[in-house]
Order: structure tokens, then sequence, then C-alpha cells
């Protein structure tokens, strides 16, 4: 199983590939996409995409409280223990 490290570069590989201008940032736990110039459009593609790759299947209205990607890798890491 992956652990939140692994999850958290799993966030940011996506990003990378959605969001212009992220090629070379180094997410941390704290980093808002939002803020990171994420829509939510893009946003919504990135977690799917990482559900995808994690083979989870998580309902939008529970990762809508993410505050950011540190929290957002602790609720796939959740969802991975609970599979």
């Amino acid at each position: 199983m992956m652990n939140k490290a692994e999850i958290l570069e799993l966030i940011g590989k996506s990003a990378r590939e959605i969001v212009p201008g992220l090629e070379r940032h180094v997410f941390t736990e704290s980093d808002q996409l939002s803020e990171l110039g994420a829509n939510s459009l893009d946003r919504a593609e990135i977690t799917m995409m990482v559900q995808e790759s994690l083979a989870l299947s998580i309902p939008r209205i529970e990762l809508s409280g993410a505050r950011n990607v540190g929290d957002l890798a602790e609720l796939f890491l959740s969802k991975l223990k609970q599979a």
C-alpha cells in the first residue's frame, strides 16, 4: 500500500499534467491547488486522475473538505486503508 508521501507525489504528478507552469513546483502539504492556478475543473480532473491511479471512487462531496494537498493525501490514504 502507498504511504502519504507517495500519494502527495501522485497528486503533484497529476497537477503538473493539468495545470500549466507547475513543471518545477515542489509540492508541500500546505499547498492549495486553487492558489497554484487550478480552477474547479482542473481540481476535479486532478482528483479523478489520482482516484483512478489508486483504484478508488470517492464521492466529490467528501473531497470538498480537503483544504490543501496534505488533507487530500490524508483522505486518499484513509480510503485506501478502508478498501
